[in-house]
């Protein structure tokens, strides 16, 4: 019926189990049928729906400015600045922080917009971001640019230098590269996956290889893009440099790759299976195929991992990023046991995270037709996430994650691994139960 490998154990042994089994299998077949393929960088607010004047992204489920933590504030206050500037006006932060706690600027997240960010995740309607596209059903998802490591946006700096890389980003870079990607054929991202999991990434904290793939099928093009033009040289040289001097230049494009997978898994009835888990630095929250659009949260969990000097977990703000978008699909943390290397980053042992890929296959429903692990002897990667196995083993998923300071205006001060609460599924349990009428 399904060339999507399915675990056994996922078998019902009642009716309404049976139907449960079924309408996963529905669901993780879709996530599994989709191609997403890189065709264009451009504004964000001419090519993300809804997103208007007045308005913000962030990542994560839903949260006002008074709730906000201390990197997602200071990216809001950040893109607000970066704004001002492209409307001609002076950077001023107490305005923006004045605007943002009047509610004179509307948030909302990511995941209701078709796009995803990492870390704060906060897109603003100027921002470059790279568009990607389901071959089959022209399902399009979103991400802004890939800034780097260290002092940037995304972990909540808005120092002059951060808002000058995000101009280069917007108005050079991005621009560059959305020329090269329209002079030629959209770029395979699943294929680009697939091969850098054979290359040690795991899609989600490592990108060394999937960034150079990048660099390689884009640099001719992006060569040629800038030649006809005033500068080529030179415009060229800095979209190559960014592009092979940023490892997690490819993080962003997977994302919305993996966005477009999750969202295909999204709405089955009767499906248990988890569509988004995403990060607000203040809740963790998730939602489910069968519960539409509902999201249920807890508080966001405290990341354990490897520090910068001078920095310890008492600096640490809790967990924050839609990039665990990545471990919805399937890679990431899931995807560890490719990634021994992943662990001089994030830490414990290589064989700390292969046994972490393999503790994932219990909660998961399937192994994945397209992303494999040499490791494991070409074992699909673990995908589509059960509620029901998280919460009948007590086994939540695994997570890899960048350390943001508390404060805004710090950025990044290490990385690490991290369990989700378990509150969001043990609730959305009971709410699919409950819609099924199951006591």
């Amino acid at each position: 019926m399904s060339d999507v490998p399915l675990s056994p154990a996922r078998v019902g042994s009642t009716p309404v189990g049976a139907a449960i089994d079924e309408a996963n299998r529905v669901a993780v077949e879709r996530m599994t049928a989709v191609r997403p393929r890189l065709v264009g960088v451009a504004r964000a607010g001419e090519v993300i729906p809804g997103l208007g004047a007045g308005m913000l992204l962030h990542a994560g489920p839903p949260i006002e400015w008074a709730r906000a933590s201390g990197p997602l504030r200071g990216a809001l206050v950040g893109a607000l600045l970066h704004e001002f500037a492209q409307e001609g006006m002076a950077a001023d932060e107490a305005r923006a922080e004045a605007m943002l706690a009047g509610g004179e600027v509307r948030l909302e997240p990511c995941h209701h917009h078709g796009a995803v960010g990492p870390m704060a995740g906060v897109t603003s309607p100027s921002m470059a971001v790279w568009v990607v596209e389901d071959e089959a059903t022209g399902r399009r998802a979103f991400s802004n640019l890939n800034e780097g490591y260290g002092k940037v946006l995304r972990y909540g700096a808005y120092a002059p230098e951060v808002l000058a890389r995000l101009r280069d980003l917007d108005q050079e870079i991005g621009p560059l590269l959305g020329d090269a990607l329209a002079a030629g054929e959209p770029l395979d991202l699943r294929a680009l996956i697939a091969e850098a999991l054979h290359m040690g990434d795991e899609g989600h904290n490592r990108n060394k290889a999937g960034s150079l793939l990048l660099l390689q099928r884009l640099a001719a093009r992006v060569v040629r893009a800038a030649g006809a033009t005033e500068g080529g040289s030179e415009r060229a040289a800095a979209a190559l440099d960014y592009l092979a001097g940023n490892a997690l230049a490819v993080l962003n494009p997977v994302m919305a790759a993996c966005k477009l997978m999750a969202d295909a898994a999204h709405g089955v009835p009767g499906s248990t299976l988890v569509s988004t888990m995403a990060r607000n630095g203040t809740d963790f929250g998730i939602r489910v195929s069968g519960l539409g659009d509902r999201w249920l949260t807890a508080p966001a969990a405290r990341v354990e991992g490897l520090y910068f000097p001078g920095y310890g977990p008492e600096d640490a703000n809790p967990d924050i990023g839609d990039s665990t978008i990545t471990e919805t699909a399937g890679i990431g943390a899931f995807a560890m046991a490719a990634a021994p290397a992943i662990v001089t980053f994030v830490g414990g042992s290589p064989e700390e995270a292969t046994a972490a890929t393999l503790e994932m296959y219990e909660i998961t429903v399937a192994e994945s037709p397209h992303f494999t692990i040499p490791q494991l002897g070409f074992r699909g990667t673990p995908t589509g996430i059960d509620l029901r196995r998280v919460v009948e083993l007590g086994i939540t998923p695994r997570v890899n994650t960048g350390i943001a300071h508390r404060l805004p205006g710090i950025g990044q001060i290490g990385a690490g691994l991290v369990r989700p609460p378990m509150e969001p599924f043990t609730a959305a349990l009971r709410a699919c139960a409950a819609a099924m009428g199951v006591g």
